[in-house]
């Protein structure tokens, strides 16, 4: 297909996801950044790590996704004493027959929402991460498949909270985006007051159906992206290896590592899903600068002299954004 007939394709599929929008903003007062990173999610098969302090509205933003989109969904509170059986599932012995049975876990929907994952143990991490990656999870001797649209939302604190340890760097890198979310402004605020304390009751409409998502993610992987910005992407993550190769040599001692190849992948899926959202059927330079950090953030890893100086990944990003040259 040329970027004509595609782009035709995007016009006539992306008013869906404007409705998929407009379902949850009845409910949703502000957060318009999570609505669209959680939407850019589903539509390229990543996951989606937000960070923020607890009643942002975090679990109502994705409980109302799940039902626009009639998605199973699941919640699952992350805490210390969570087993990674409480997750997957177990296998139950019958004393009757001497049989084991399977009795799955909250992990098979279409939709979890990990909540506060940063206060659980690293075997529990460790399992929801695999189920991530391989879209399966192992009980006992058998493979069970996960449900297709799978979507993981994982939700933690800021890490000076306390009971909170930060996750290992080579799982945060499974997720696709890392979402940081803050307070309401005043006038948002007022309105969710009035809306919660109104008791005001919406009905959610089904928008499009899971089955709907898989084929939109076809078509987003045929959005058309130039070879110019293919390279002008292998650059930005290079910078974040190298800066010393793009005249960034101040930036050398600030960054612990670079991003990986991954970080390259899915700068160029959430790119293109990120043209659909704005009815194109082609990626511009603009789409990948709007969604650079949250594709990066979380995969280039501050030094502790960078930690002196109070600079956080977001800052080093941004100078690295404004110094490689857009074709």
């Amino acid at each position: 297909m040329n970027v004509e007939e595609i782009t035709k394709k995007v016009n006539l599929e992306f008013p869906q996801i404007t409705q998929i929008v407009e379902e949850v903003k009845k409910v949703m007062v502000g957060q318009n950044n999570l609505i669209e990173k959680l939407i850019i999610g589903f539509l390229t098969d990543g996951h989606v790590l937000v960070e923020g302090v607890p009643g942002l509205a975090k679990t109502t933003a994705i409980n109302t996704l799940a039902k626009a989109i009639k998605a199973d969904f699941k919640r699952i509170q992350f805490t210390p004493d969570l087993l990674p059986a409480d997750l997957i599932g177990t296998q139950i012995y019958s004393p009757k027959d001497g049989n084991f049975s399977t009795k799955k876990g909250p992990i098979f929907a279409n939709i979890i929402l990990a909540d506060e994952i940063n206060r659980a143990p690293a075997k529990v991490q460790s399992a929801l991460l695999e189920a991530m990656q391989e879209k399966q999870v192992t009980i006992g001797q058998e493979t069970f498949k996960l449900p297709s649209p799978f979507l993981v939302m994982a939700t933690q604190n800021p890490i000076e909270q306390e009971g909170t340890y930060p996750l290992p760097e080579a799982q945060v890198d499974r997720f696709m985006l890392k979402v940081l979310i803050d307070y309401p402004n005043k006038e948002e605020e007022i309105k969710i007051m009035k809306r919660i304390t109104q008791n005001d009751q919406f009905d959610i409409l089904q928008v499009i159906s899971p089955e709907k998502i898989l084929e939109l993610r076809k078509l987003i992987s045929n959005i058309f992206l130039d070879e110019k910005l293919y390279d002008y992407i292998a650059n930005i993550v290079f910078a974040t290896r190298n800066p010393e190769l793009f005249g960034l040599e101040k930036l050398k001692s600030l960054i612990e590592f670079g991003a990986s190849p991954r970080a390259s992948i899915n700068l160029v899926k959430a790119s293109k899903a990120h043209a659909f959202l704005q009815g194109r059927g082609y990626v511009t330079p603009q789409d990948i600068k709007t969604i650079g950090a949250d594709v990066l953030r979380h995969r280039v890893m501050v030094s502790y002299e960078a930690e002196a100086q109070n600079m956080t990944s977001d800052d080093i990003l941004l100078t690295i954004f404004d110094k490689i040259d857009v074709p």
